[in-house]
């Protein structure tokens, strides 16, 4: 079986920035099987107005409803559990964090064509509390992702430090509001890849996306 573990250059470049790209890590097959049953899925909570199963984007598109998320794929179908236990990802979150992996939760964003939505600046760890930071994002391009139509963007080494995600009336926010990263976005990074591209993510790296006014979806 072959071994998918990361290079001391890559660690490297995961402590020093919070980031790493593993470009085009998956197959074509693998990438098919997933988008086939996302569609399906999507298909029957559109056709049974099922909405705790997607969420839609605000704004229609060619006048028709269009989703941004899938709740809880790994939860829905098996396809999403073997692209979570696949071993060219697991192998790589191994380098990170050791042989004793347990998954925290999964989830499928999407940004659909002309109407995919802004993600805001924000860091993951904001919206599921540890006390233990040892927490790695594995965000799967599931197509080709463009500057174009919304690919993530990181502000690299920040992932050192919680940062506020709340307003002044002391309201979560979702998005972060400490001063001290006023200015930060200047320094962001945009994260382009083909589909089949994995990017492991340190769980306090400031990260957002642009919305996707292409004709390209992009989904995650």
């Amino acid at each position: 079986m072959a071994n998918f573990q990361l290079s001391p250059e890559q660690l490297d470049e995961y402590r020093e920035d919070g980031v790493l790209l593993l470009p085009s890590l998956l197959d074509a097959q693998t990438l098919r099987s997933v988008n086939e049953t996302i569609d399906a899925l999507v298909e029957d909570a559109l056709a049974r107005g099922d909405k705790s199963v997607l969420e839609l984007e605000p704004e229609l598109q060619n006048g028709q409803a269009v989703p941004r998320r899938i709740y809880d794929p790994v939860e829905r179908h098996q396809a999403f559990l073997e692209l979570c236990t696949d071993a060219r990802i697991l192998d790589a979150v191994e380098s990170l964090l050791g042989p004793d992996i347990g998954l925290h939760h999964s989830k499928l964003n999407m940004k659909p064509a002309q109407v995919g939505s802004a993600v805001q600046w924000h860091q993951d760890l904001a919206y599921f509390p540890h006390t233990n930071d040892s927490l790695v994002t594995a965000l799967v391009y599931l197509d080709d992702a463009s500057l174009e139509n919304g690919c993530l963007q990181v502000v690299p080494g920040l992932h050192h430090s919680y940062l506020d995600h709340h307003d002044e009336n002391g309201r979560f926010s979702g998005l972060i509001t400490d001063s001290a990263f006023k200015g930060s976005e200047s320094s962001a990074r945009a994260l382009p890849g083909p589909a089949g591209s994995v990017i492991l993510m340190h769980c306090l790296l400031p990260h957002s996306s642009l919305p996707n006014h292409s004709s390209s979806a992009r989904r995650t």
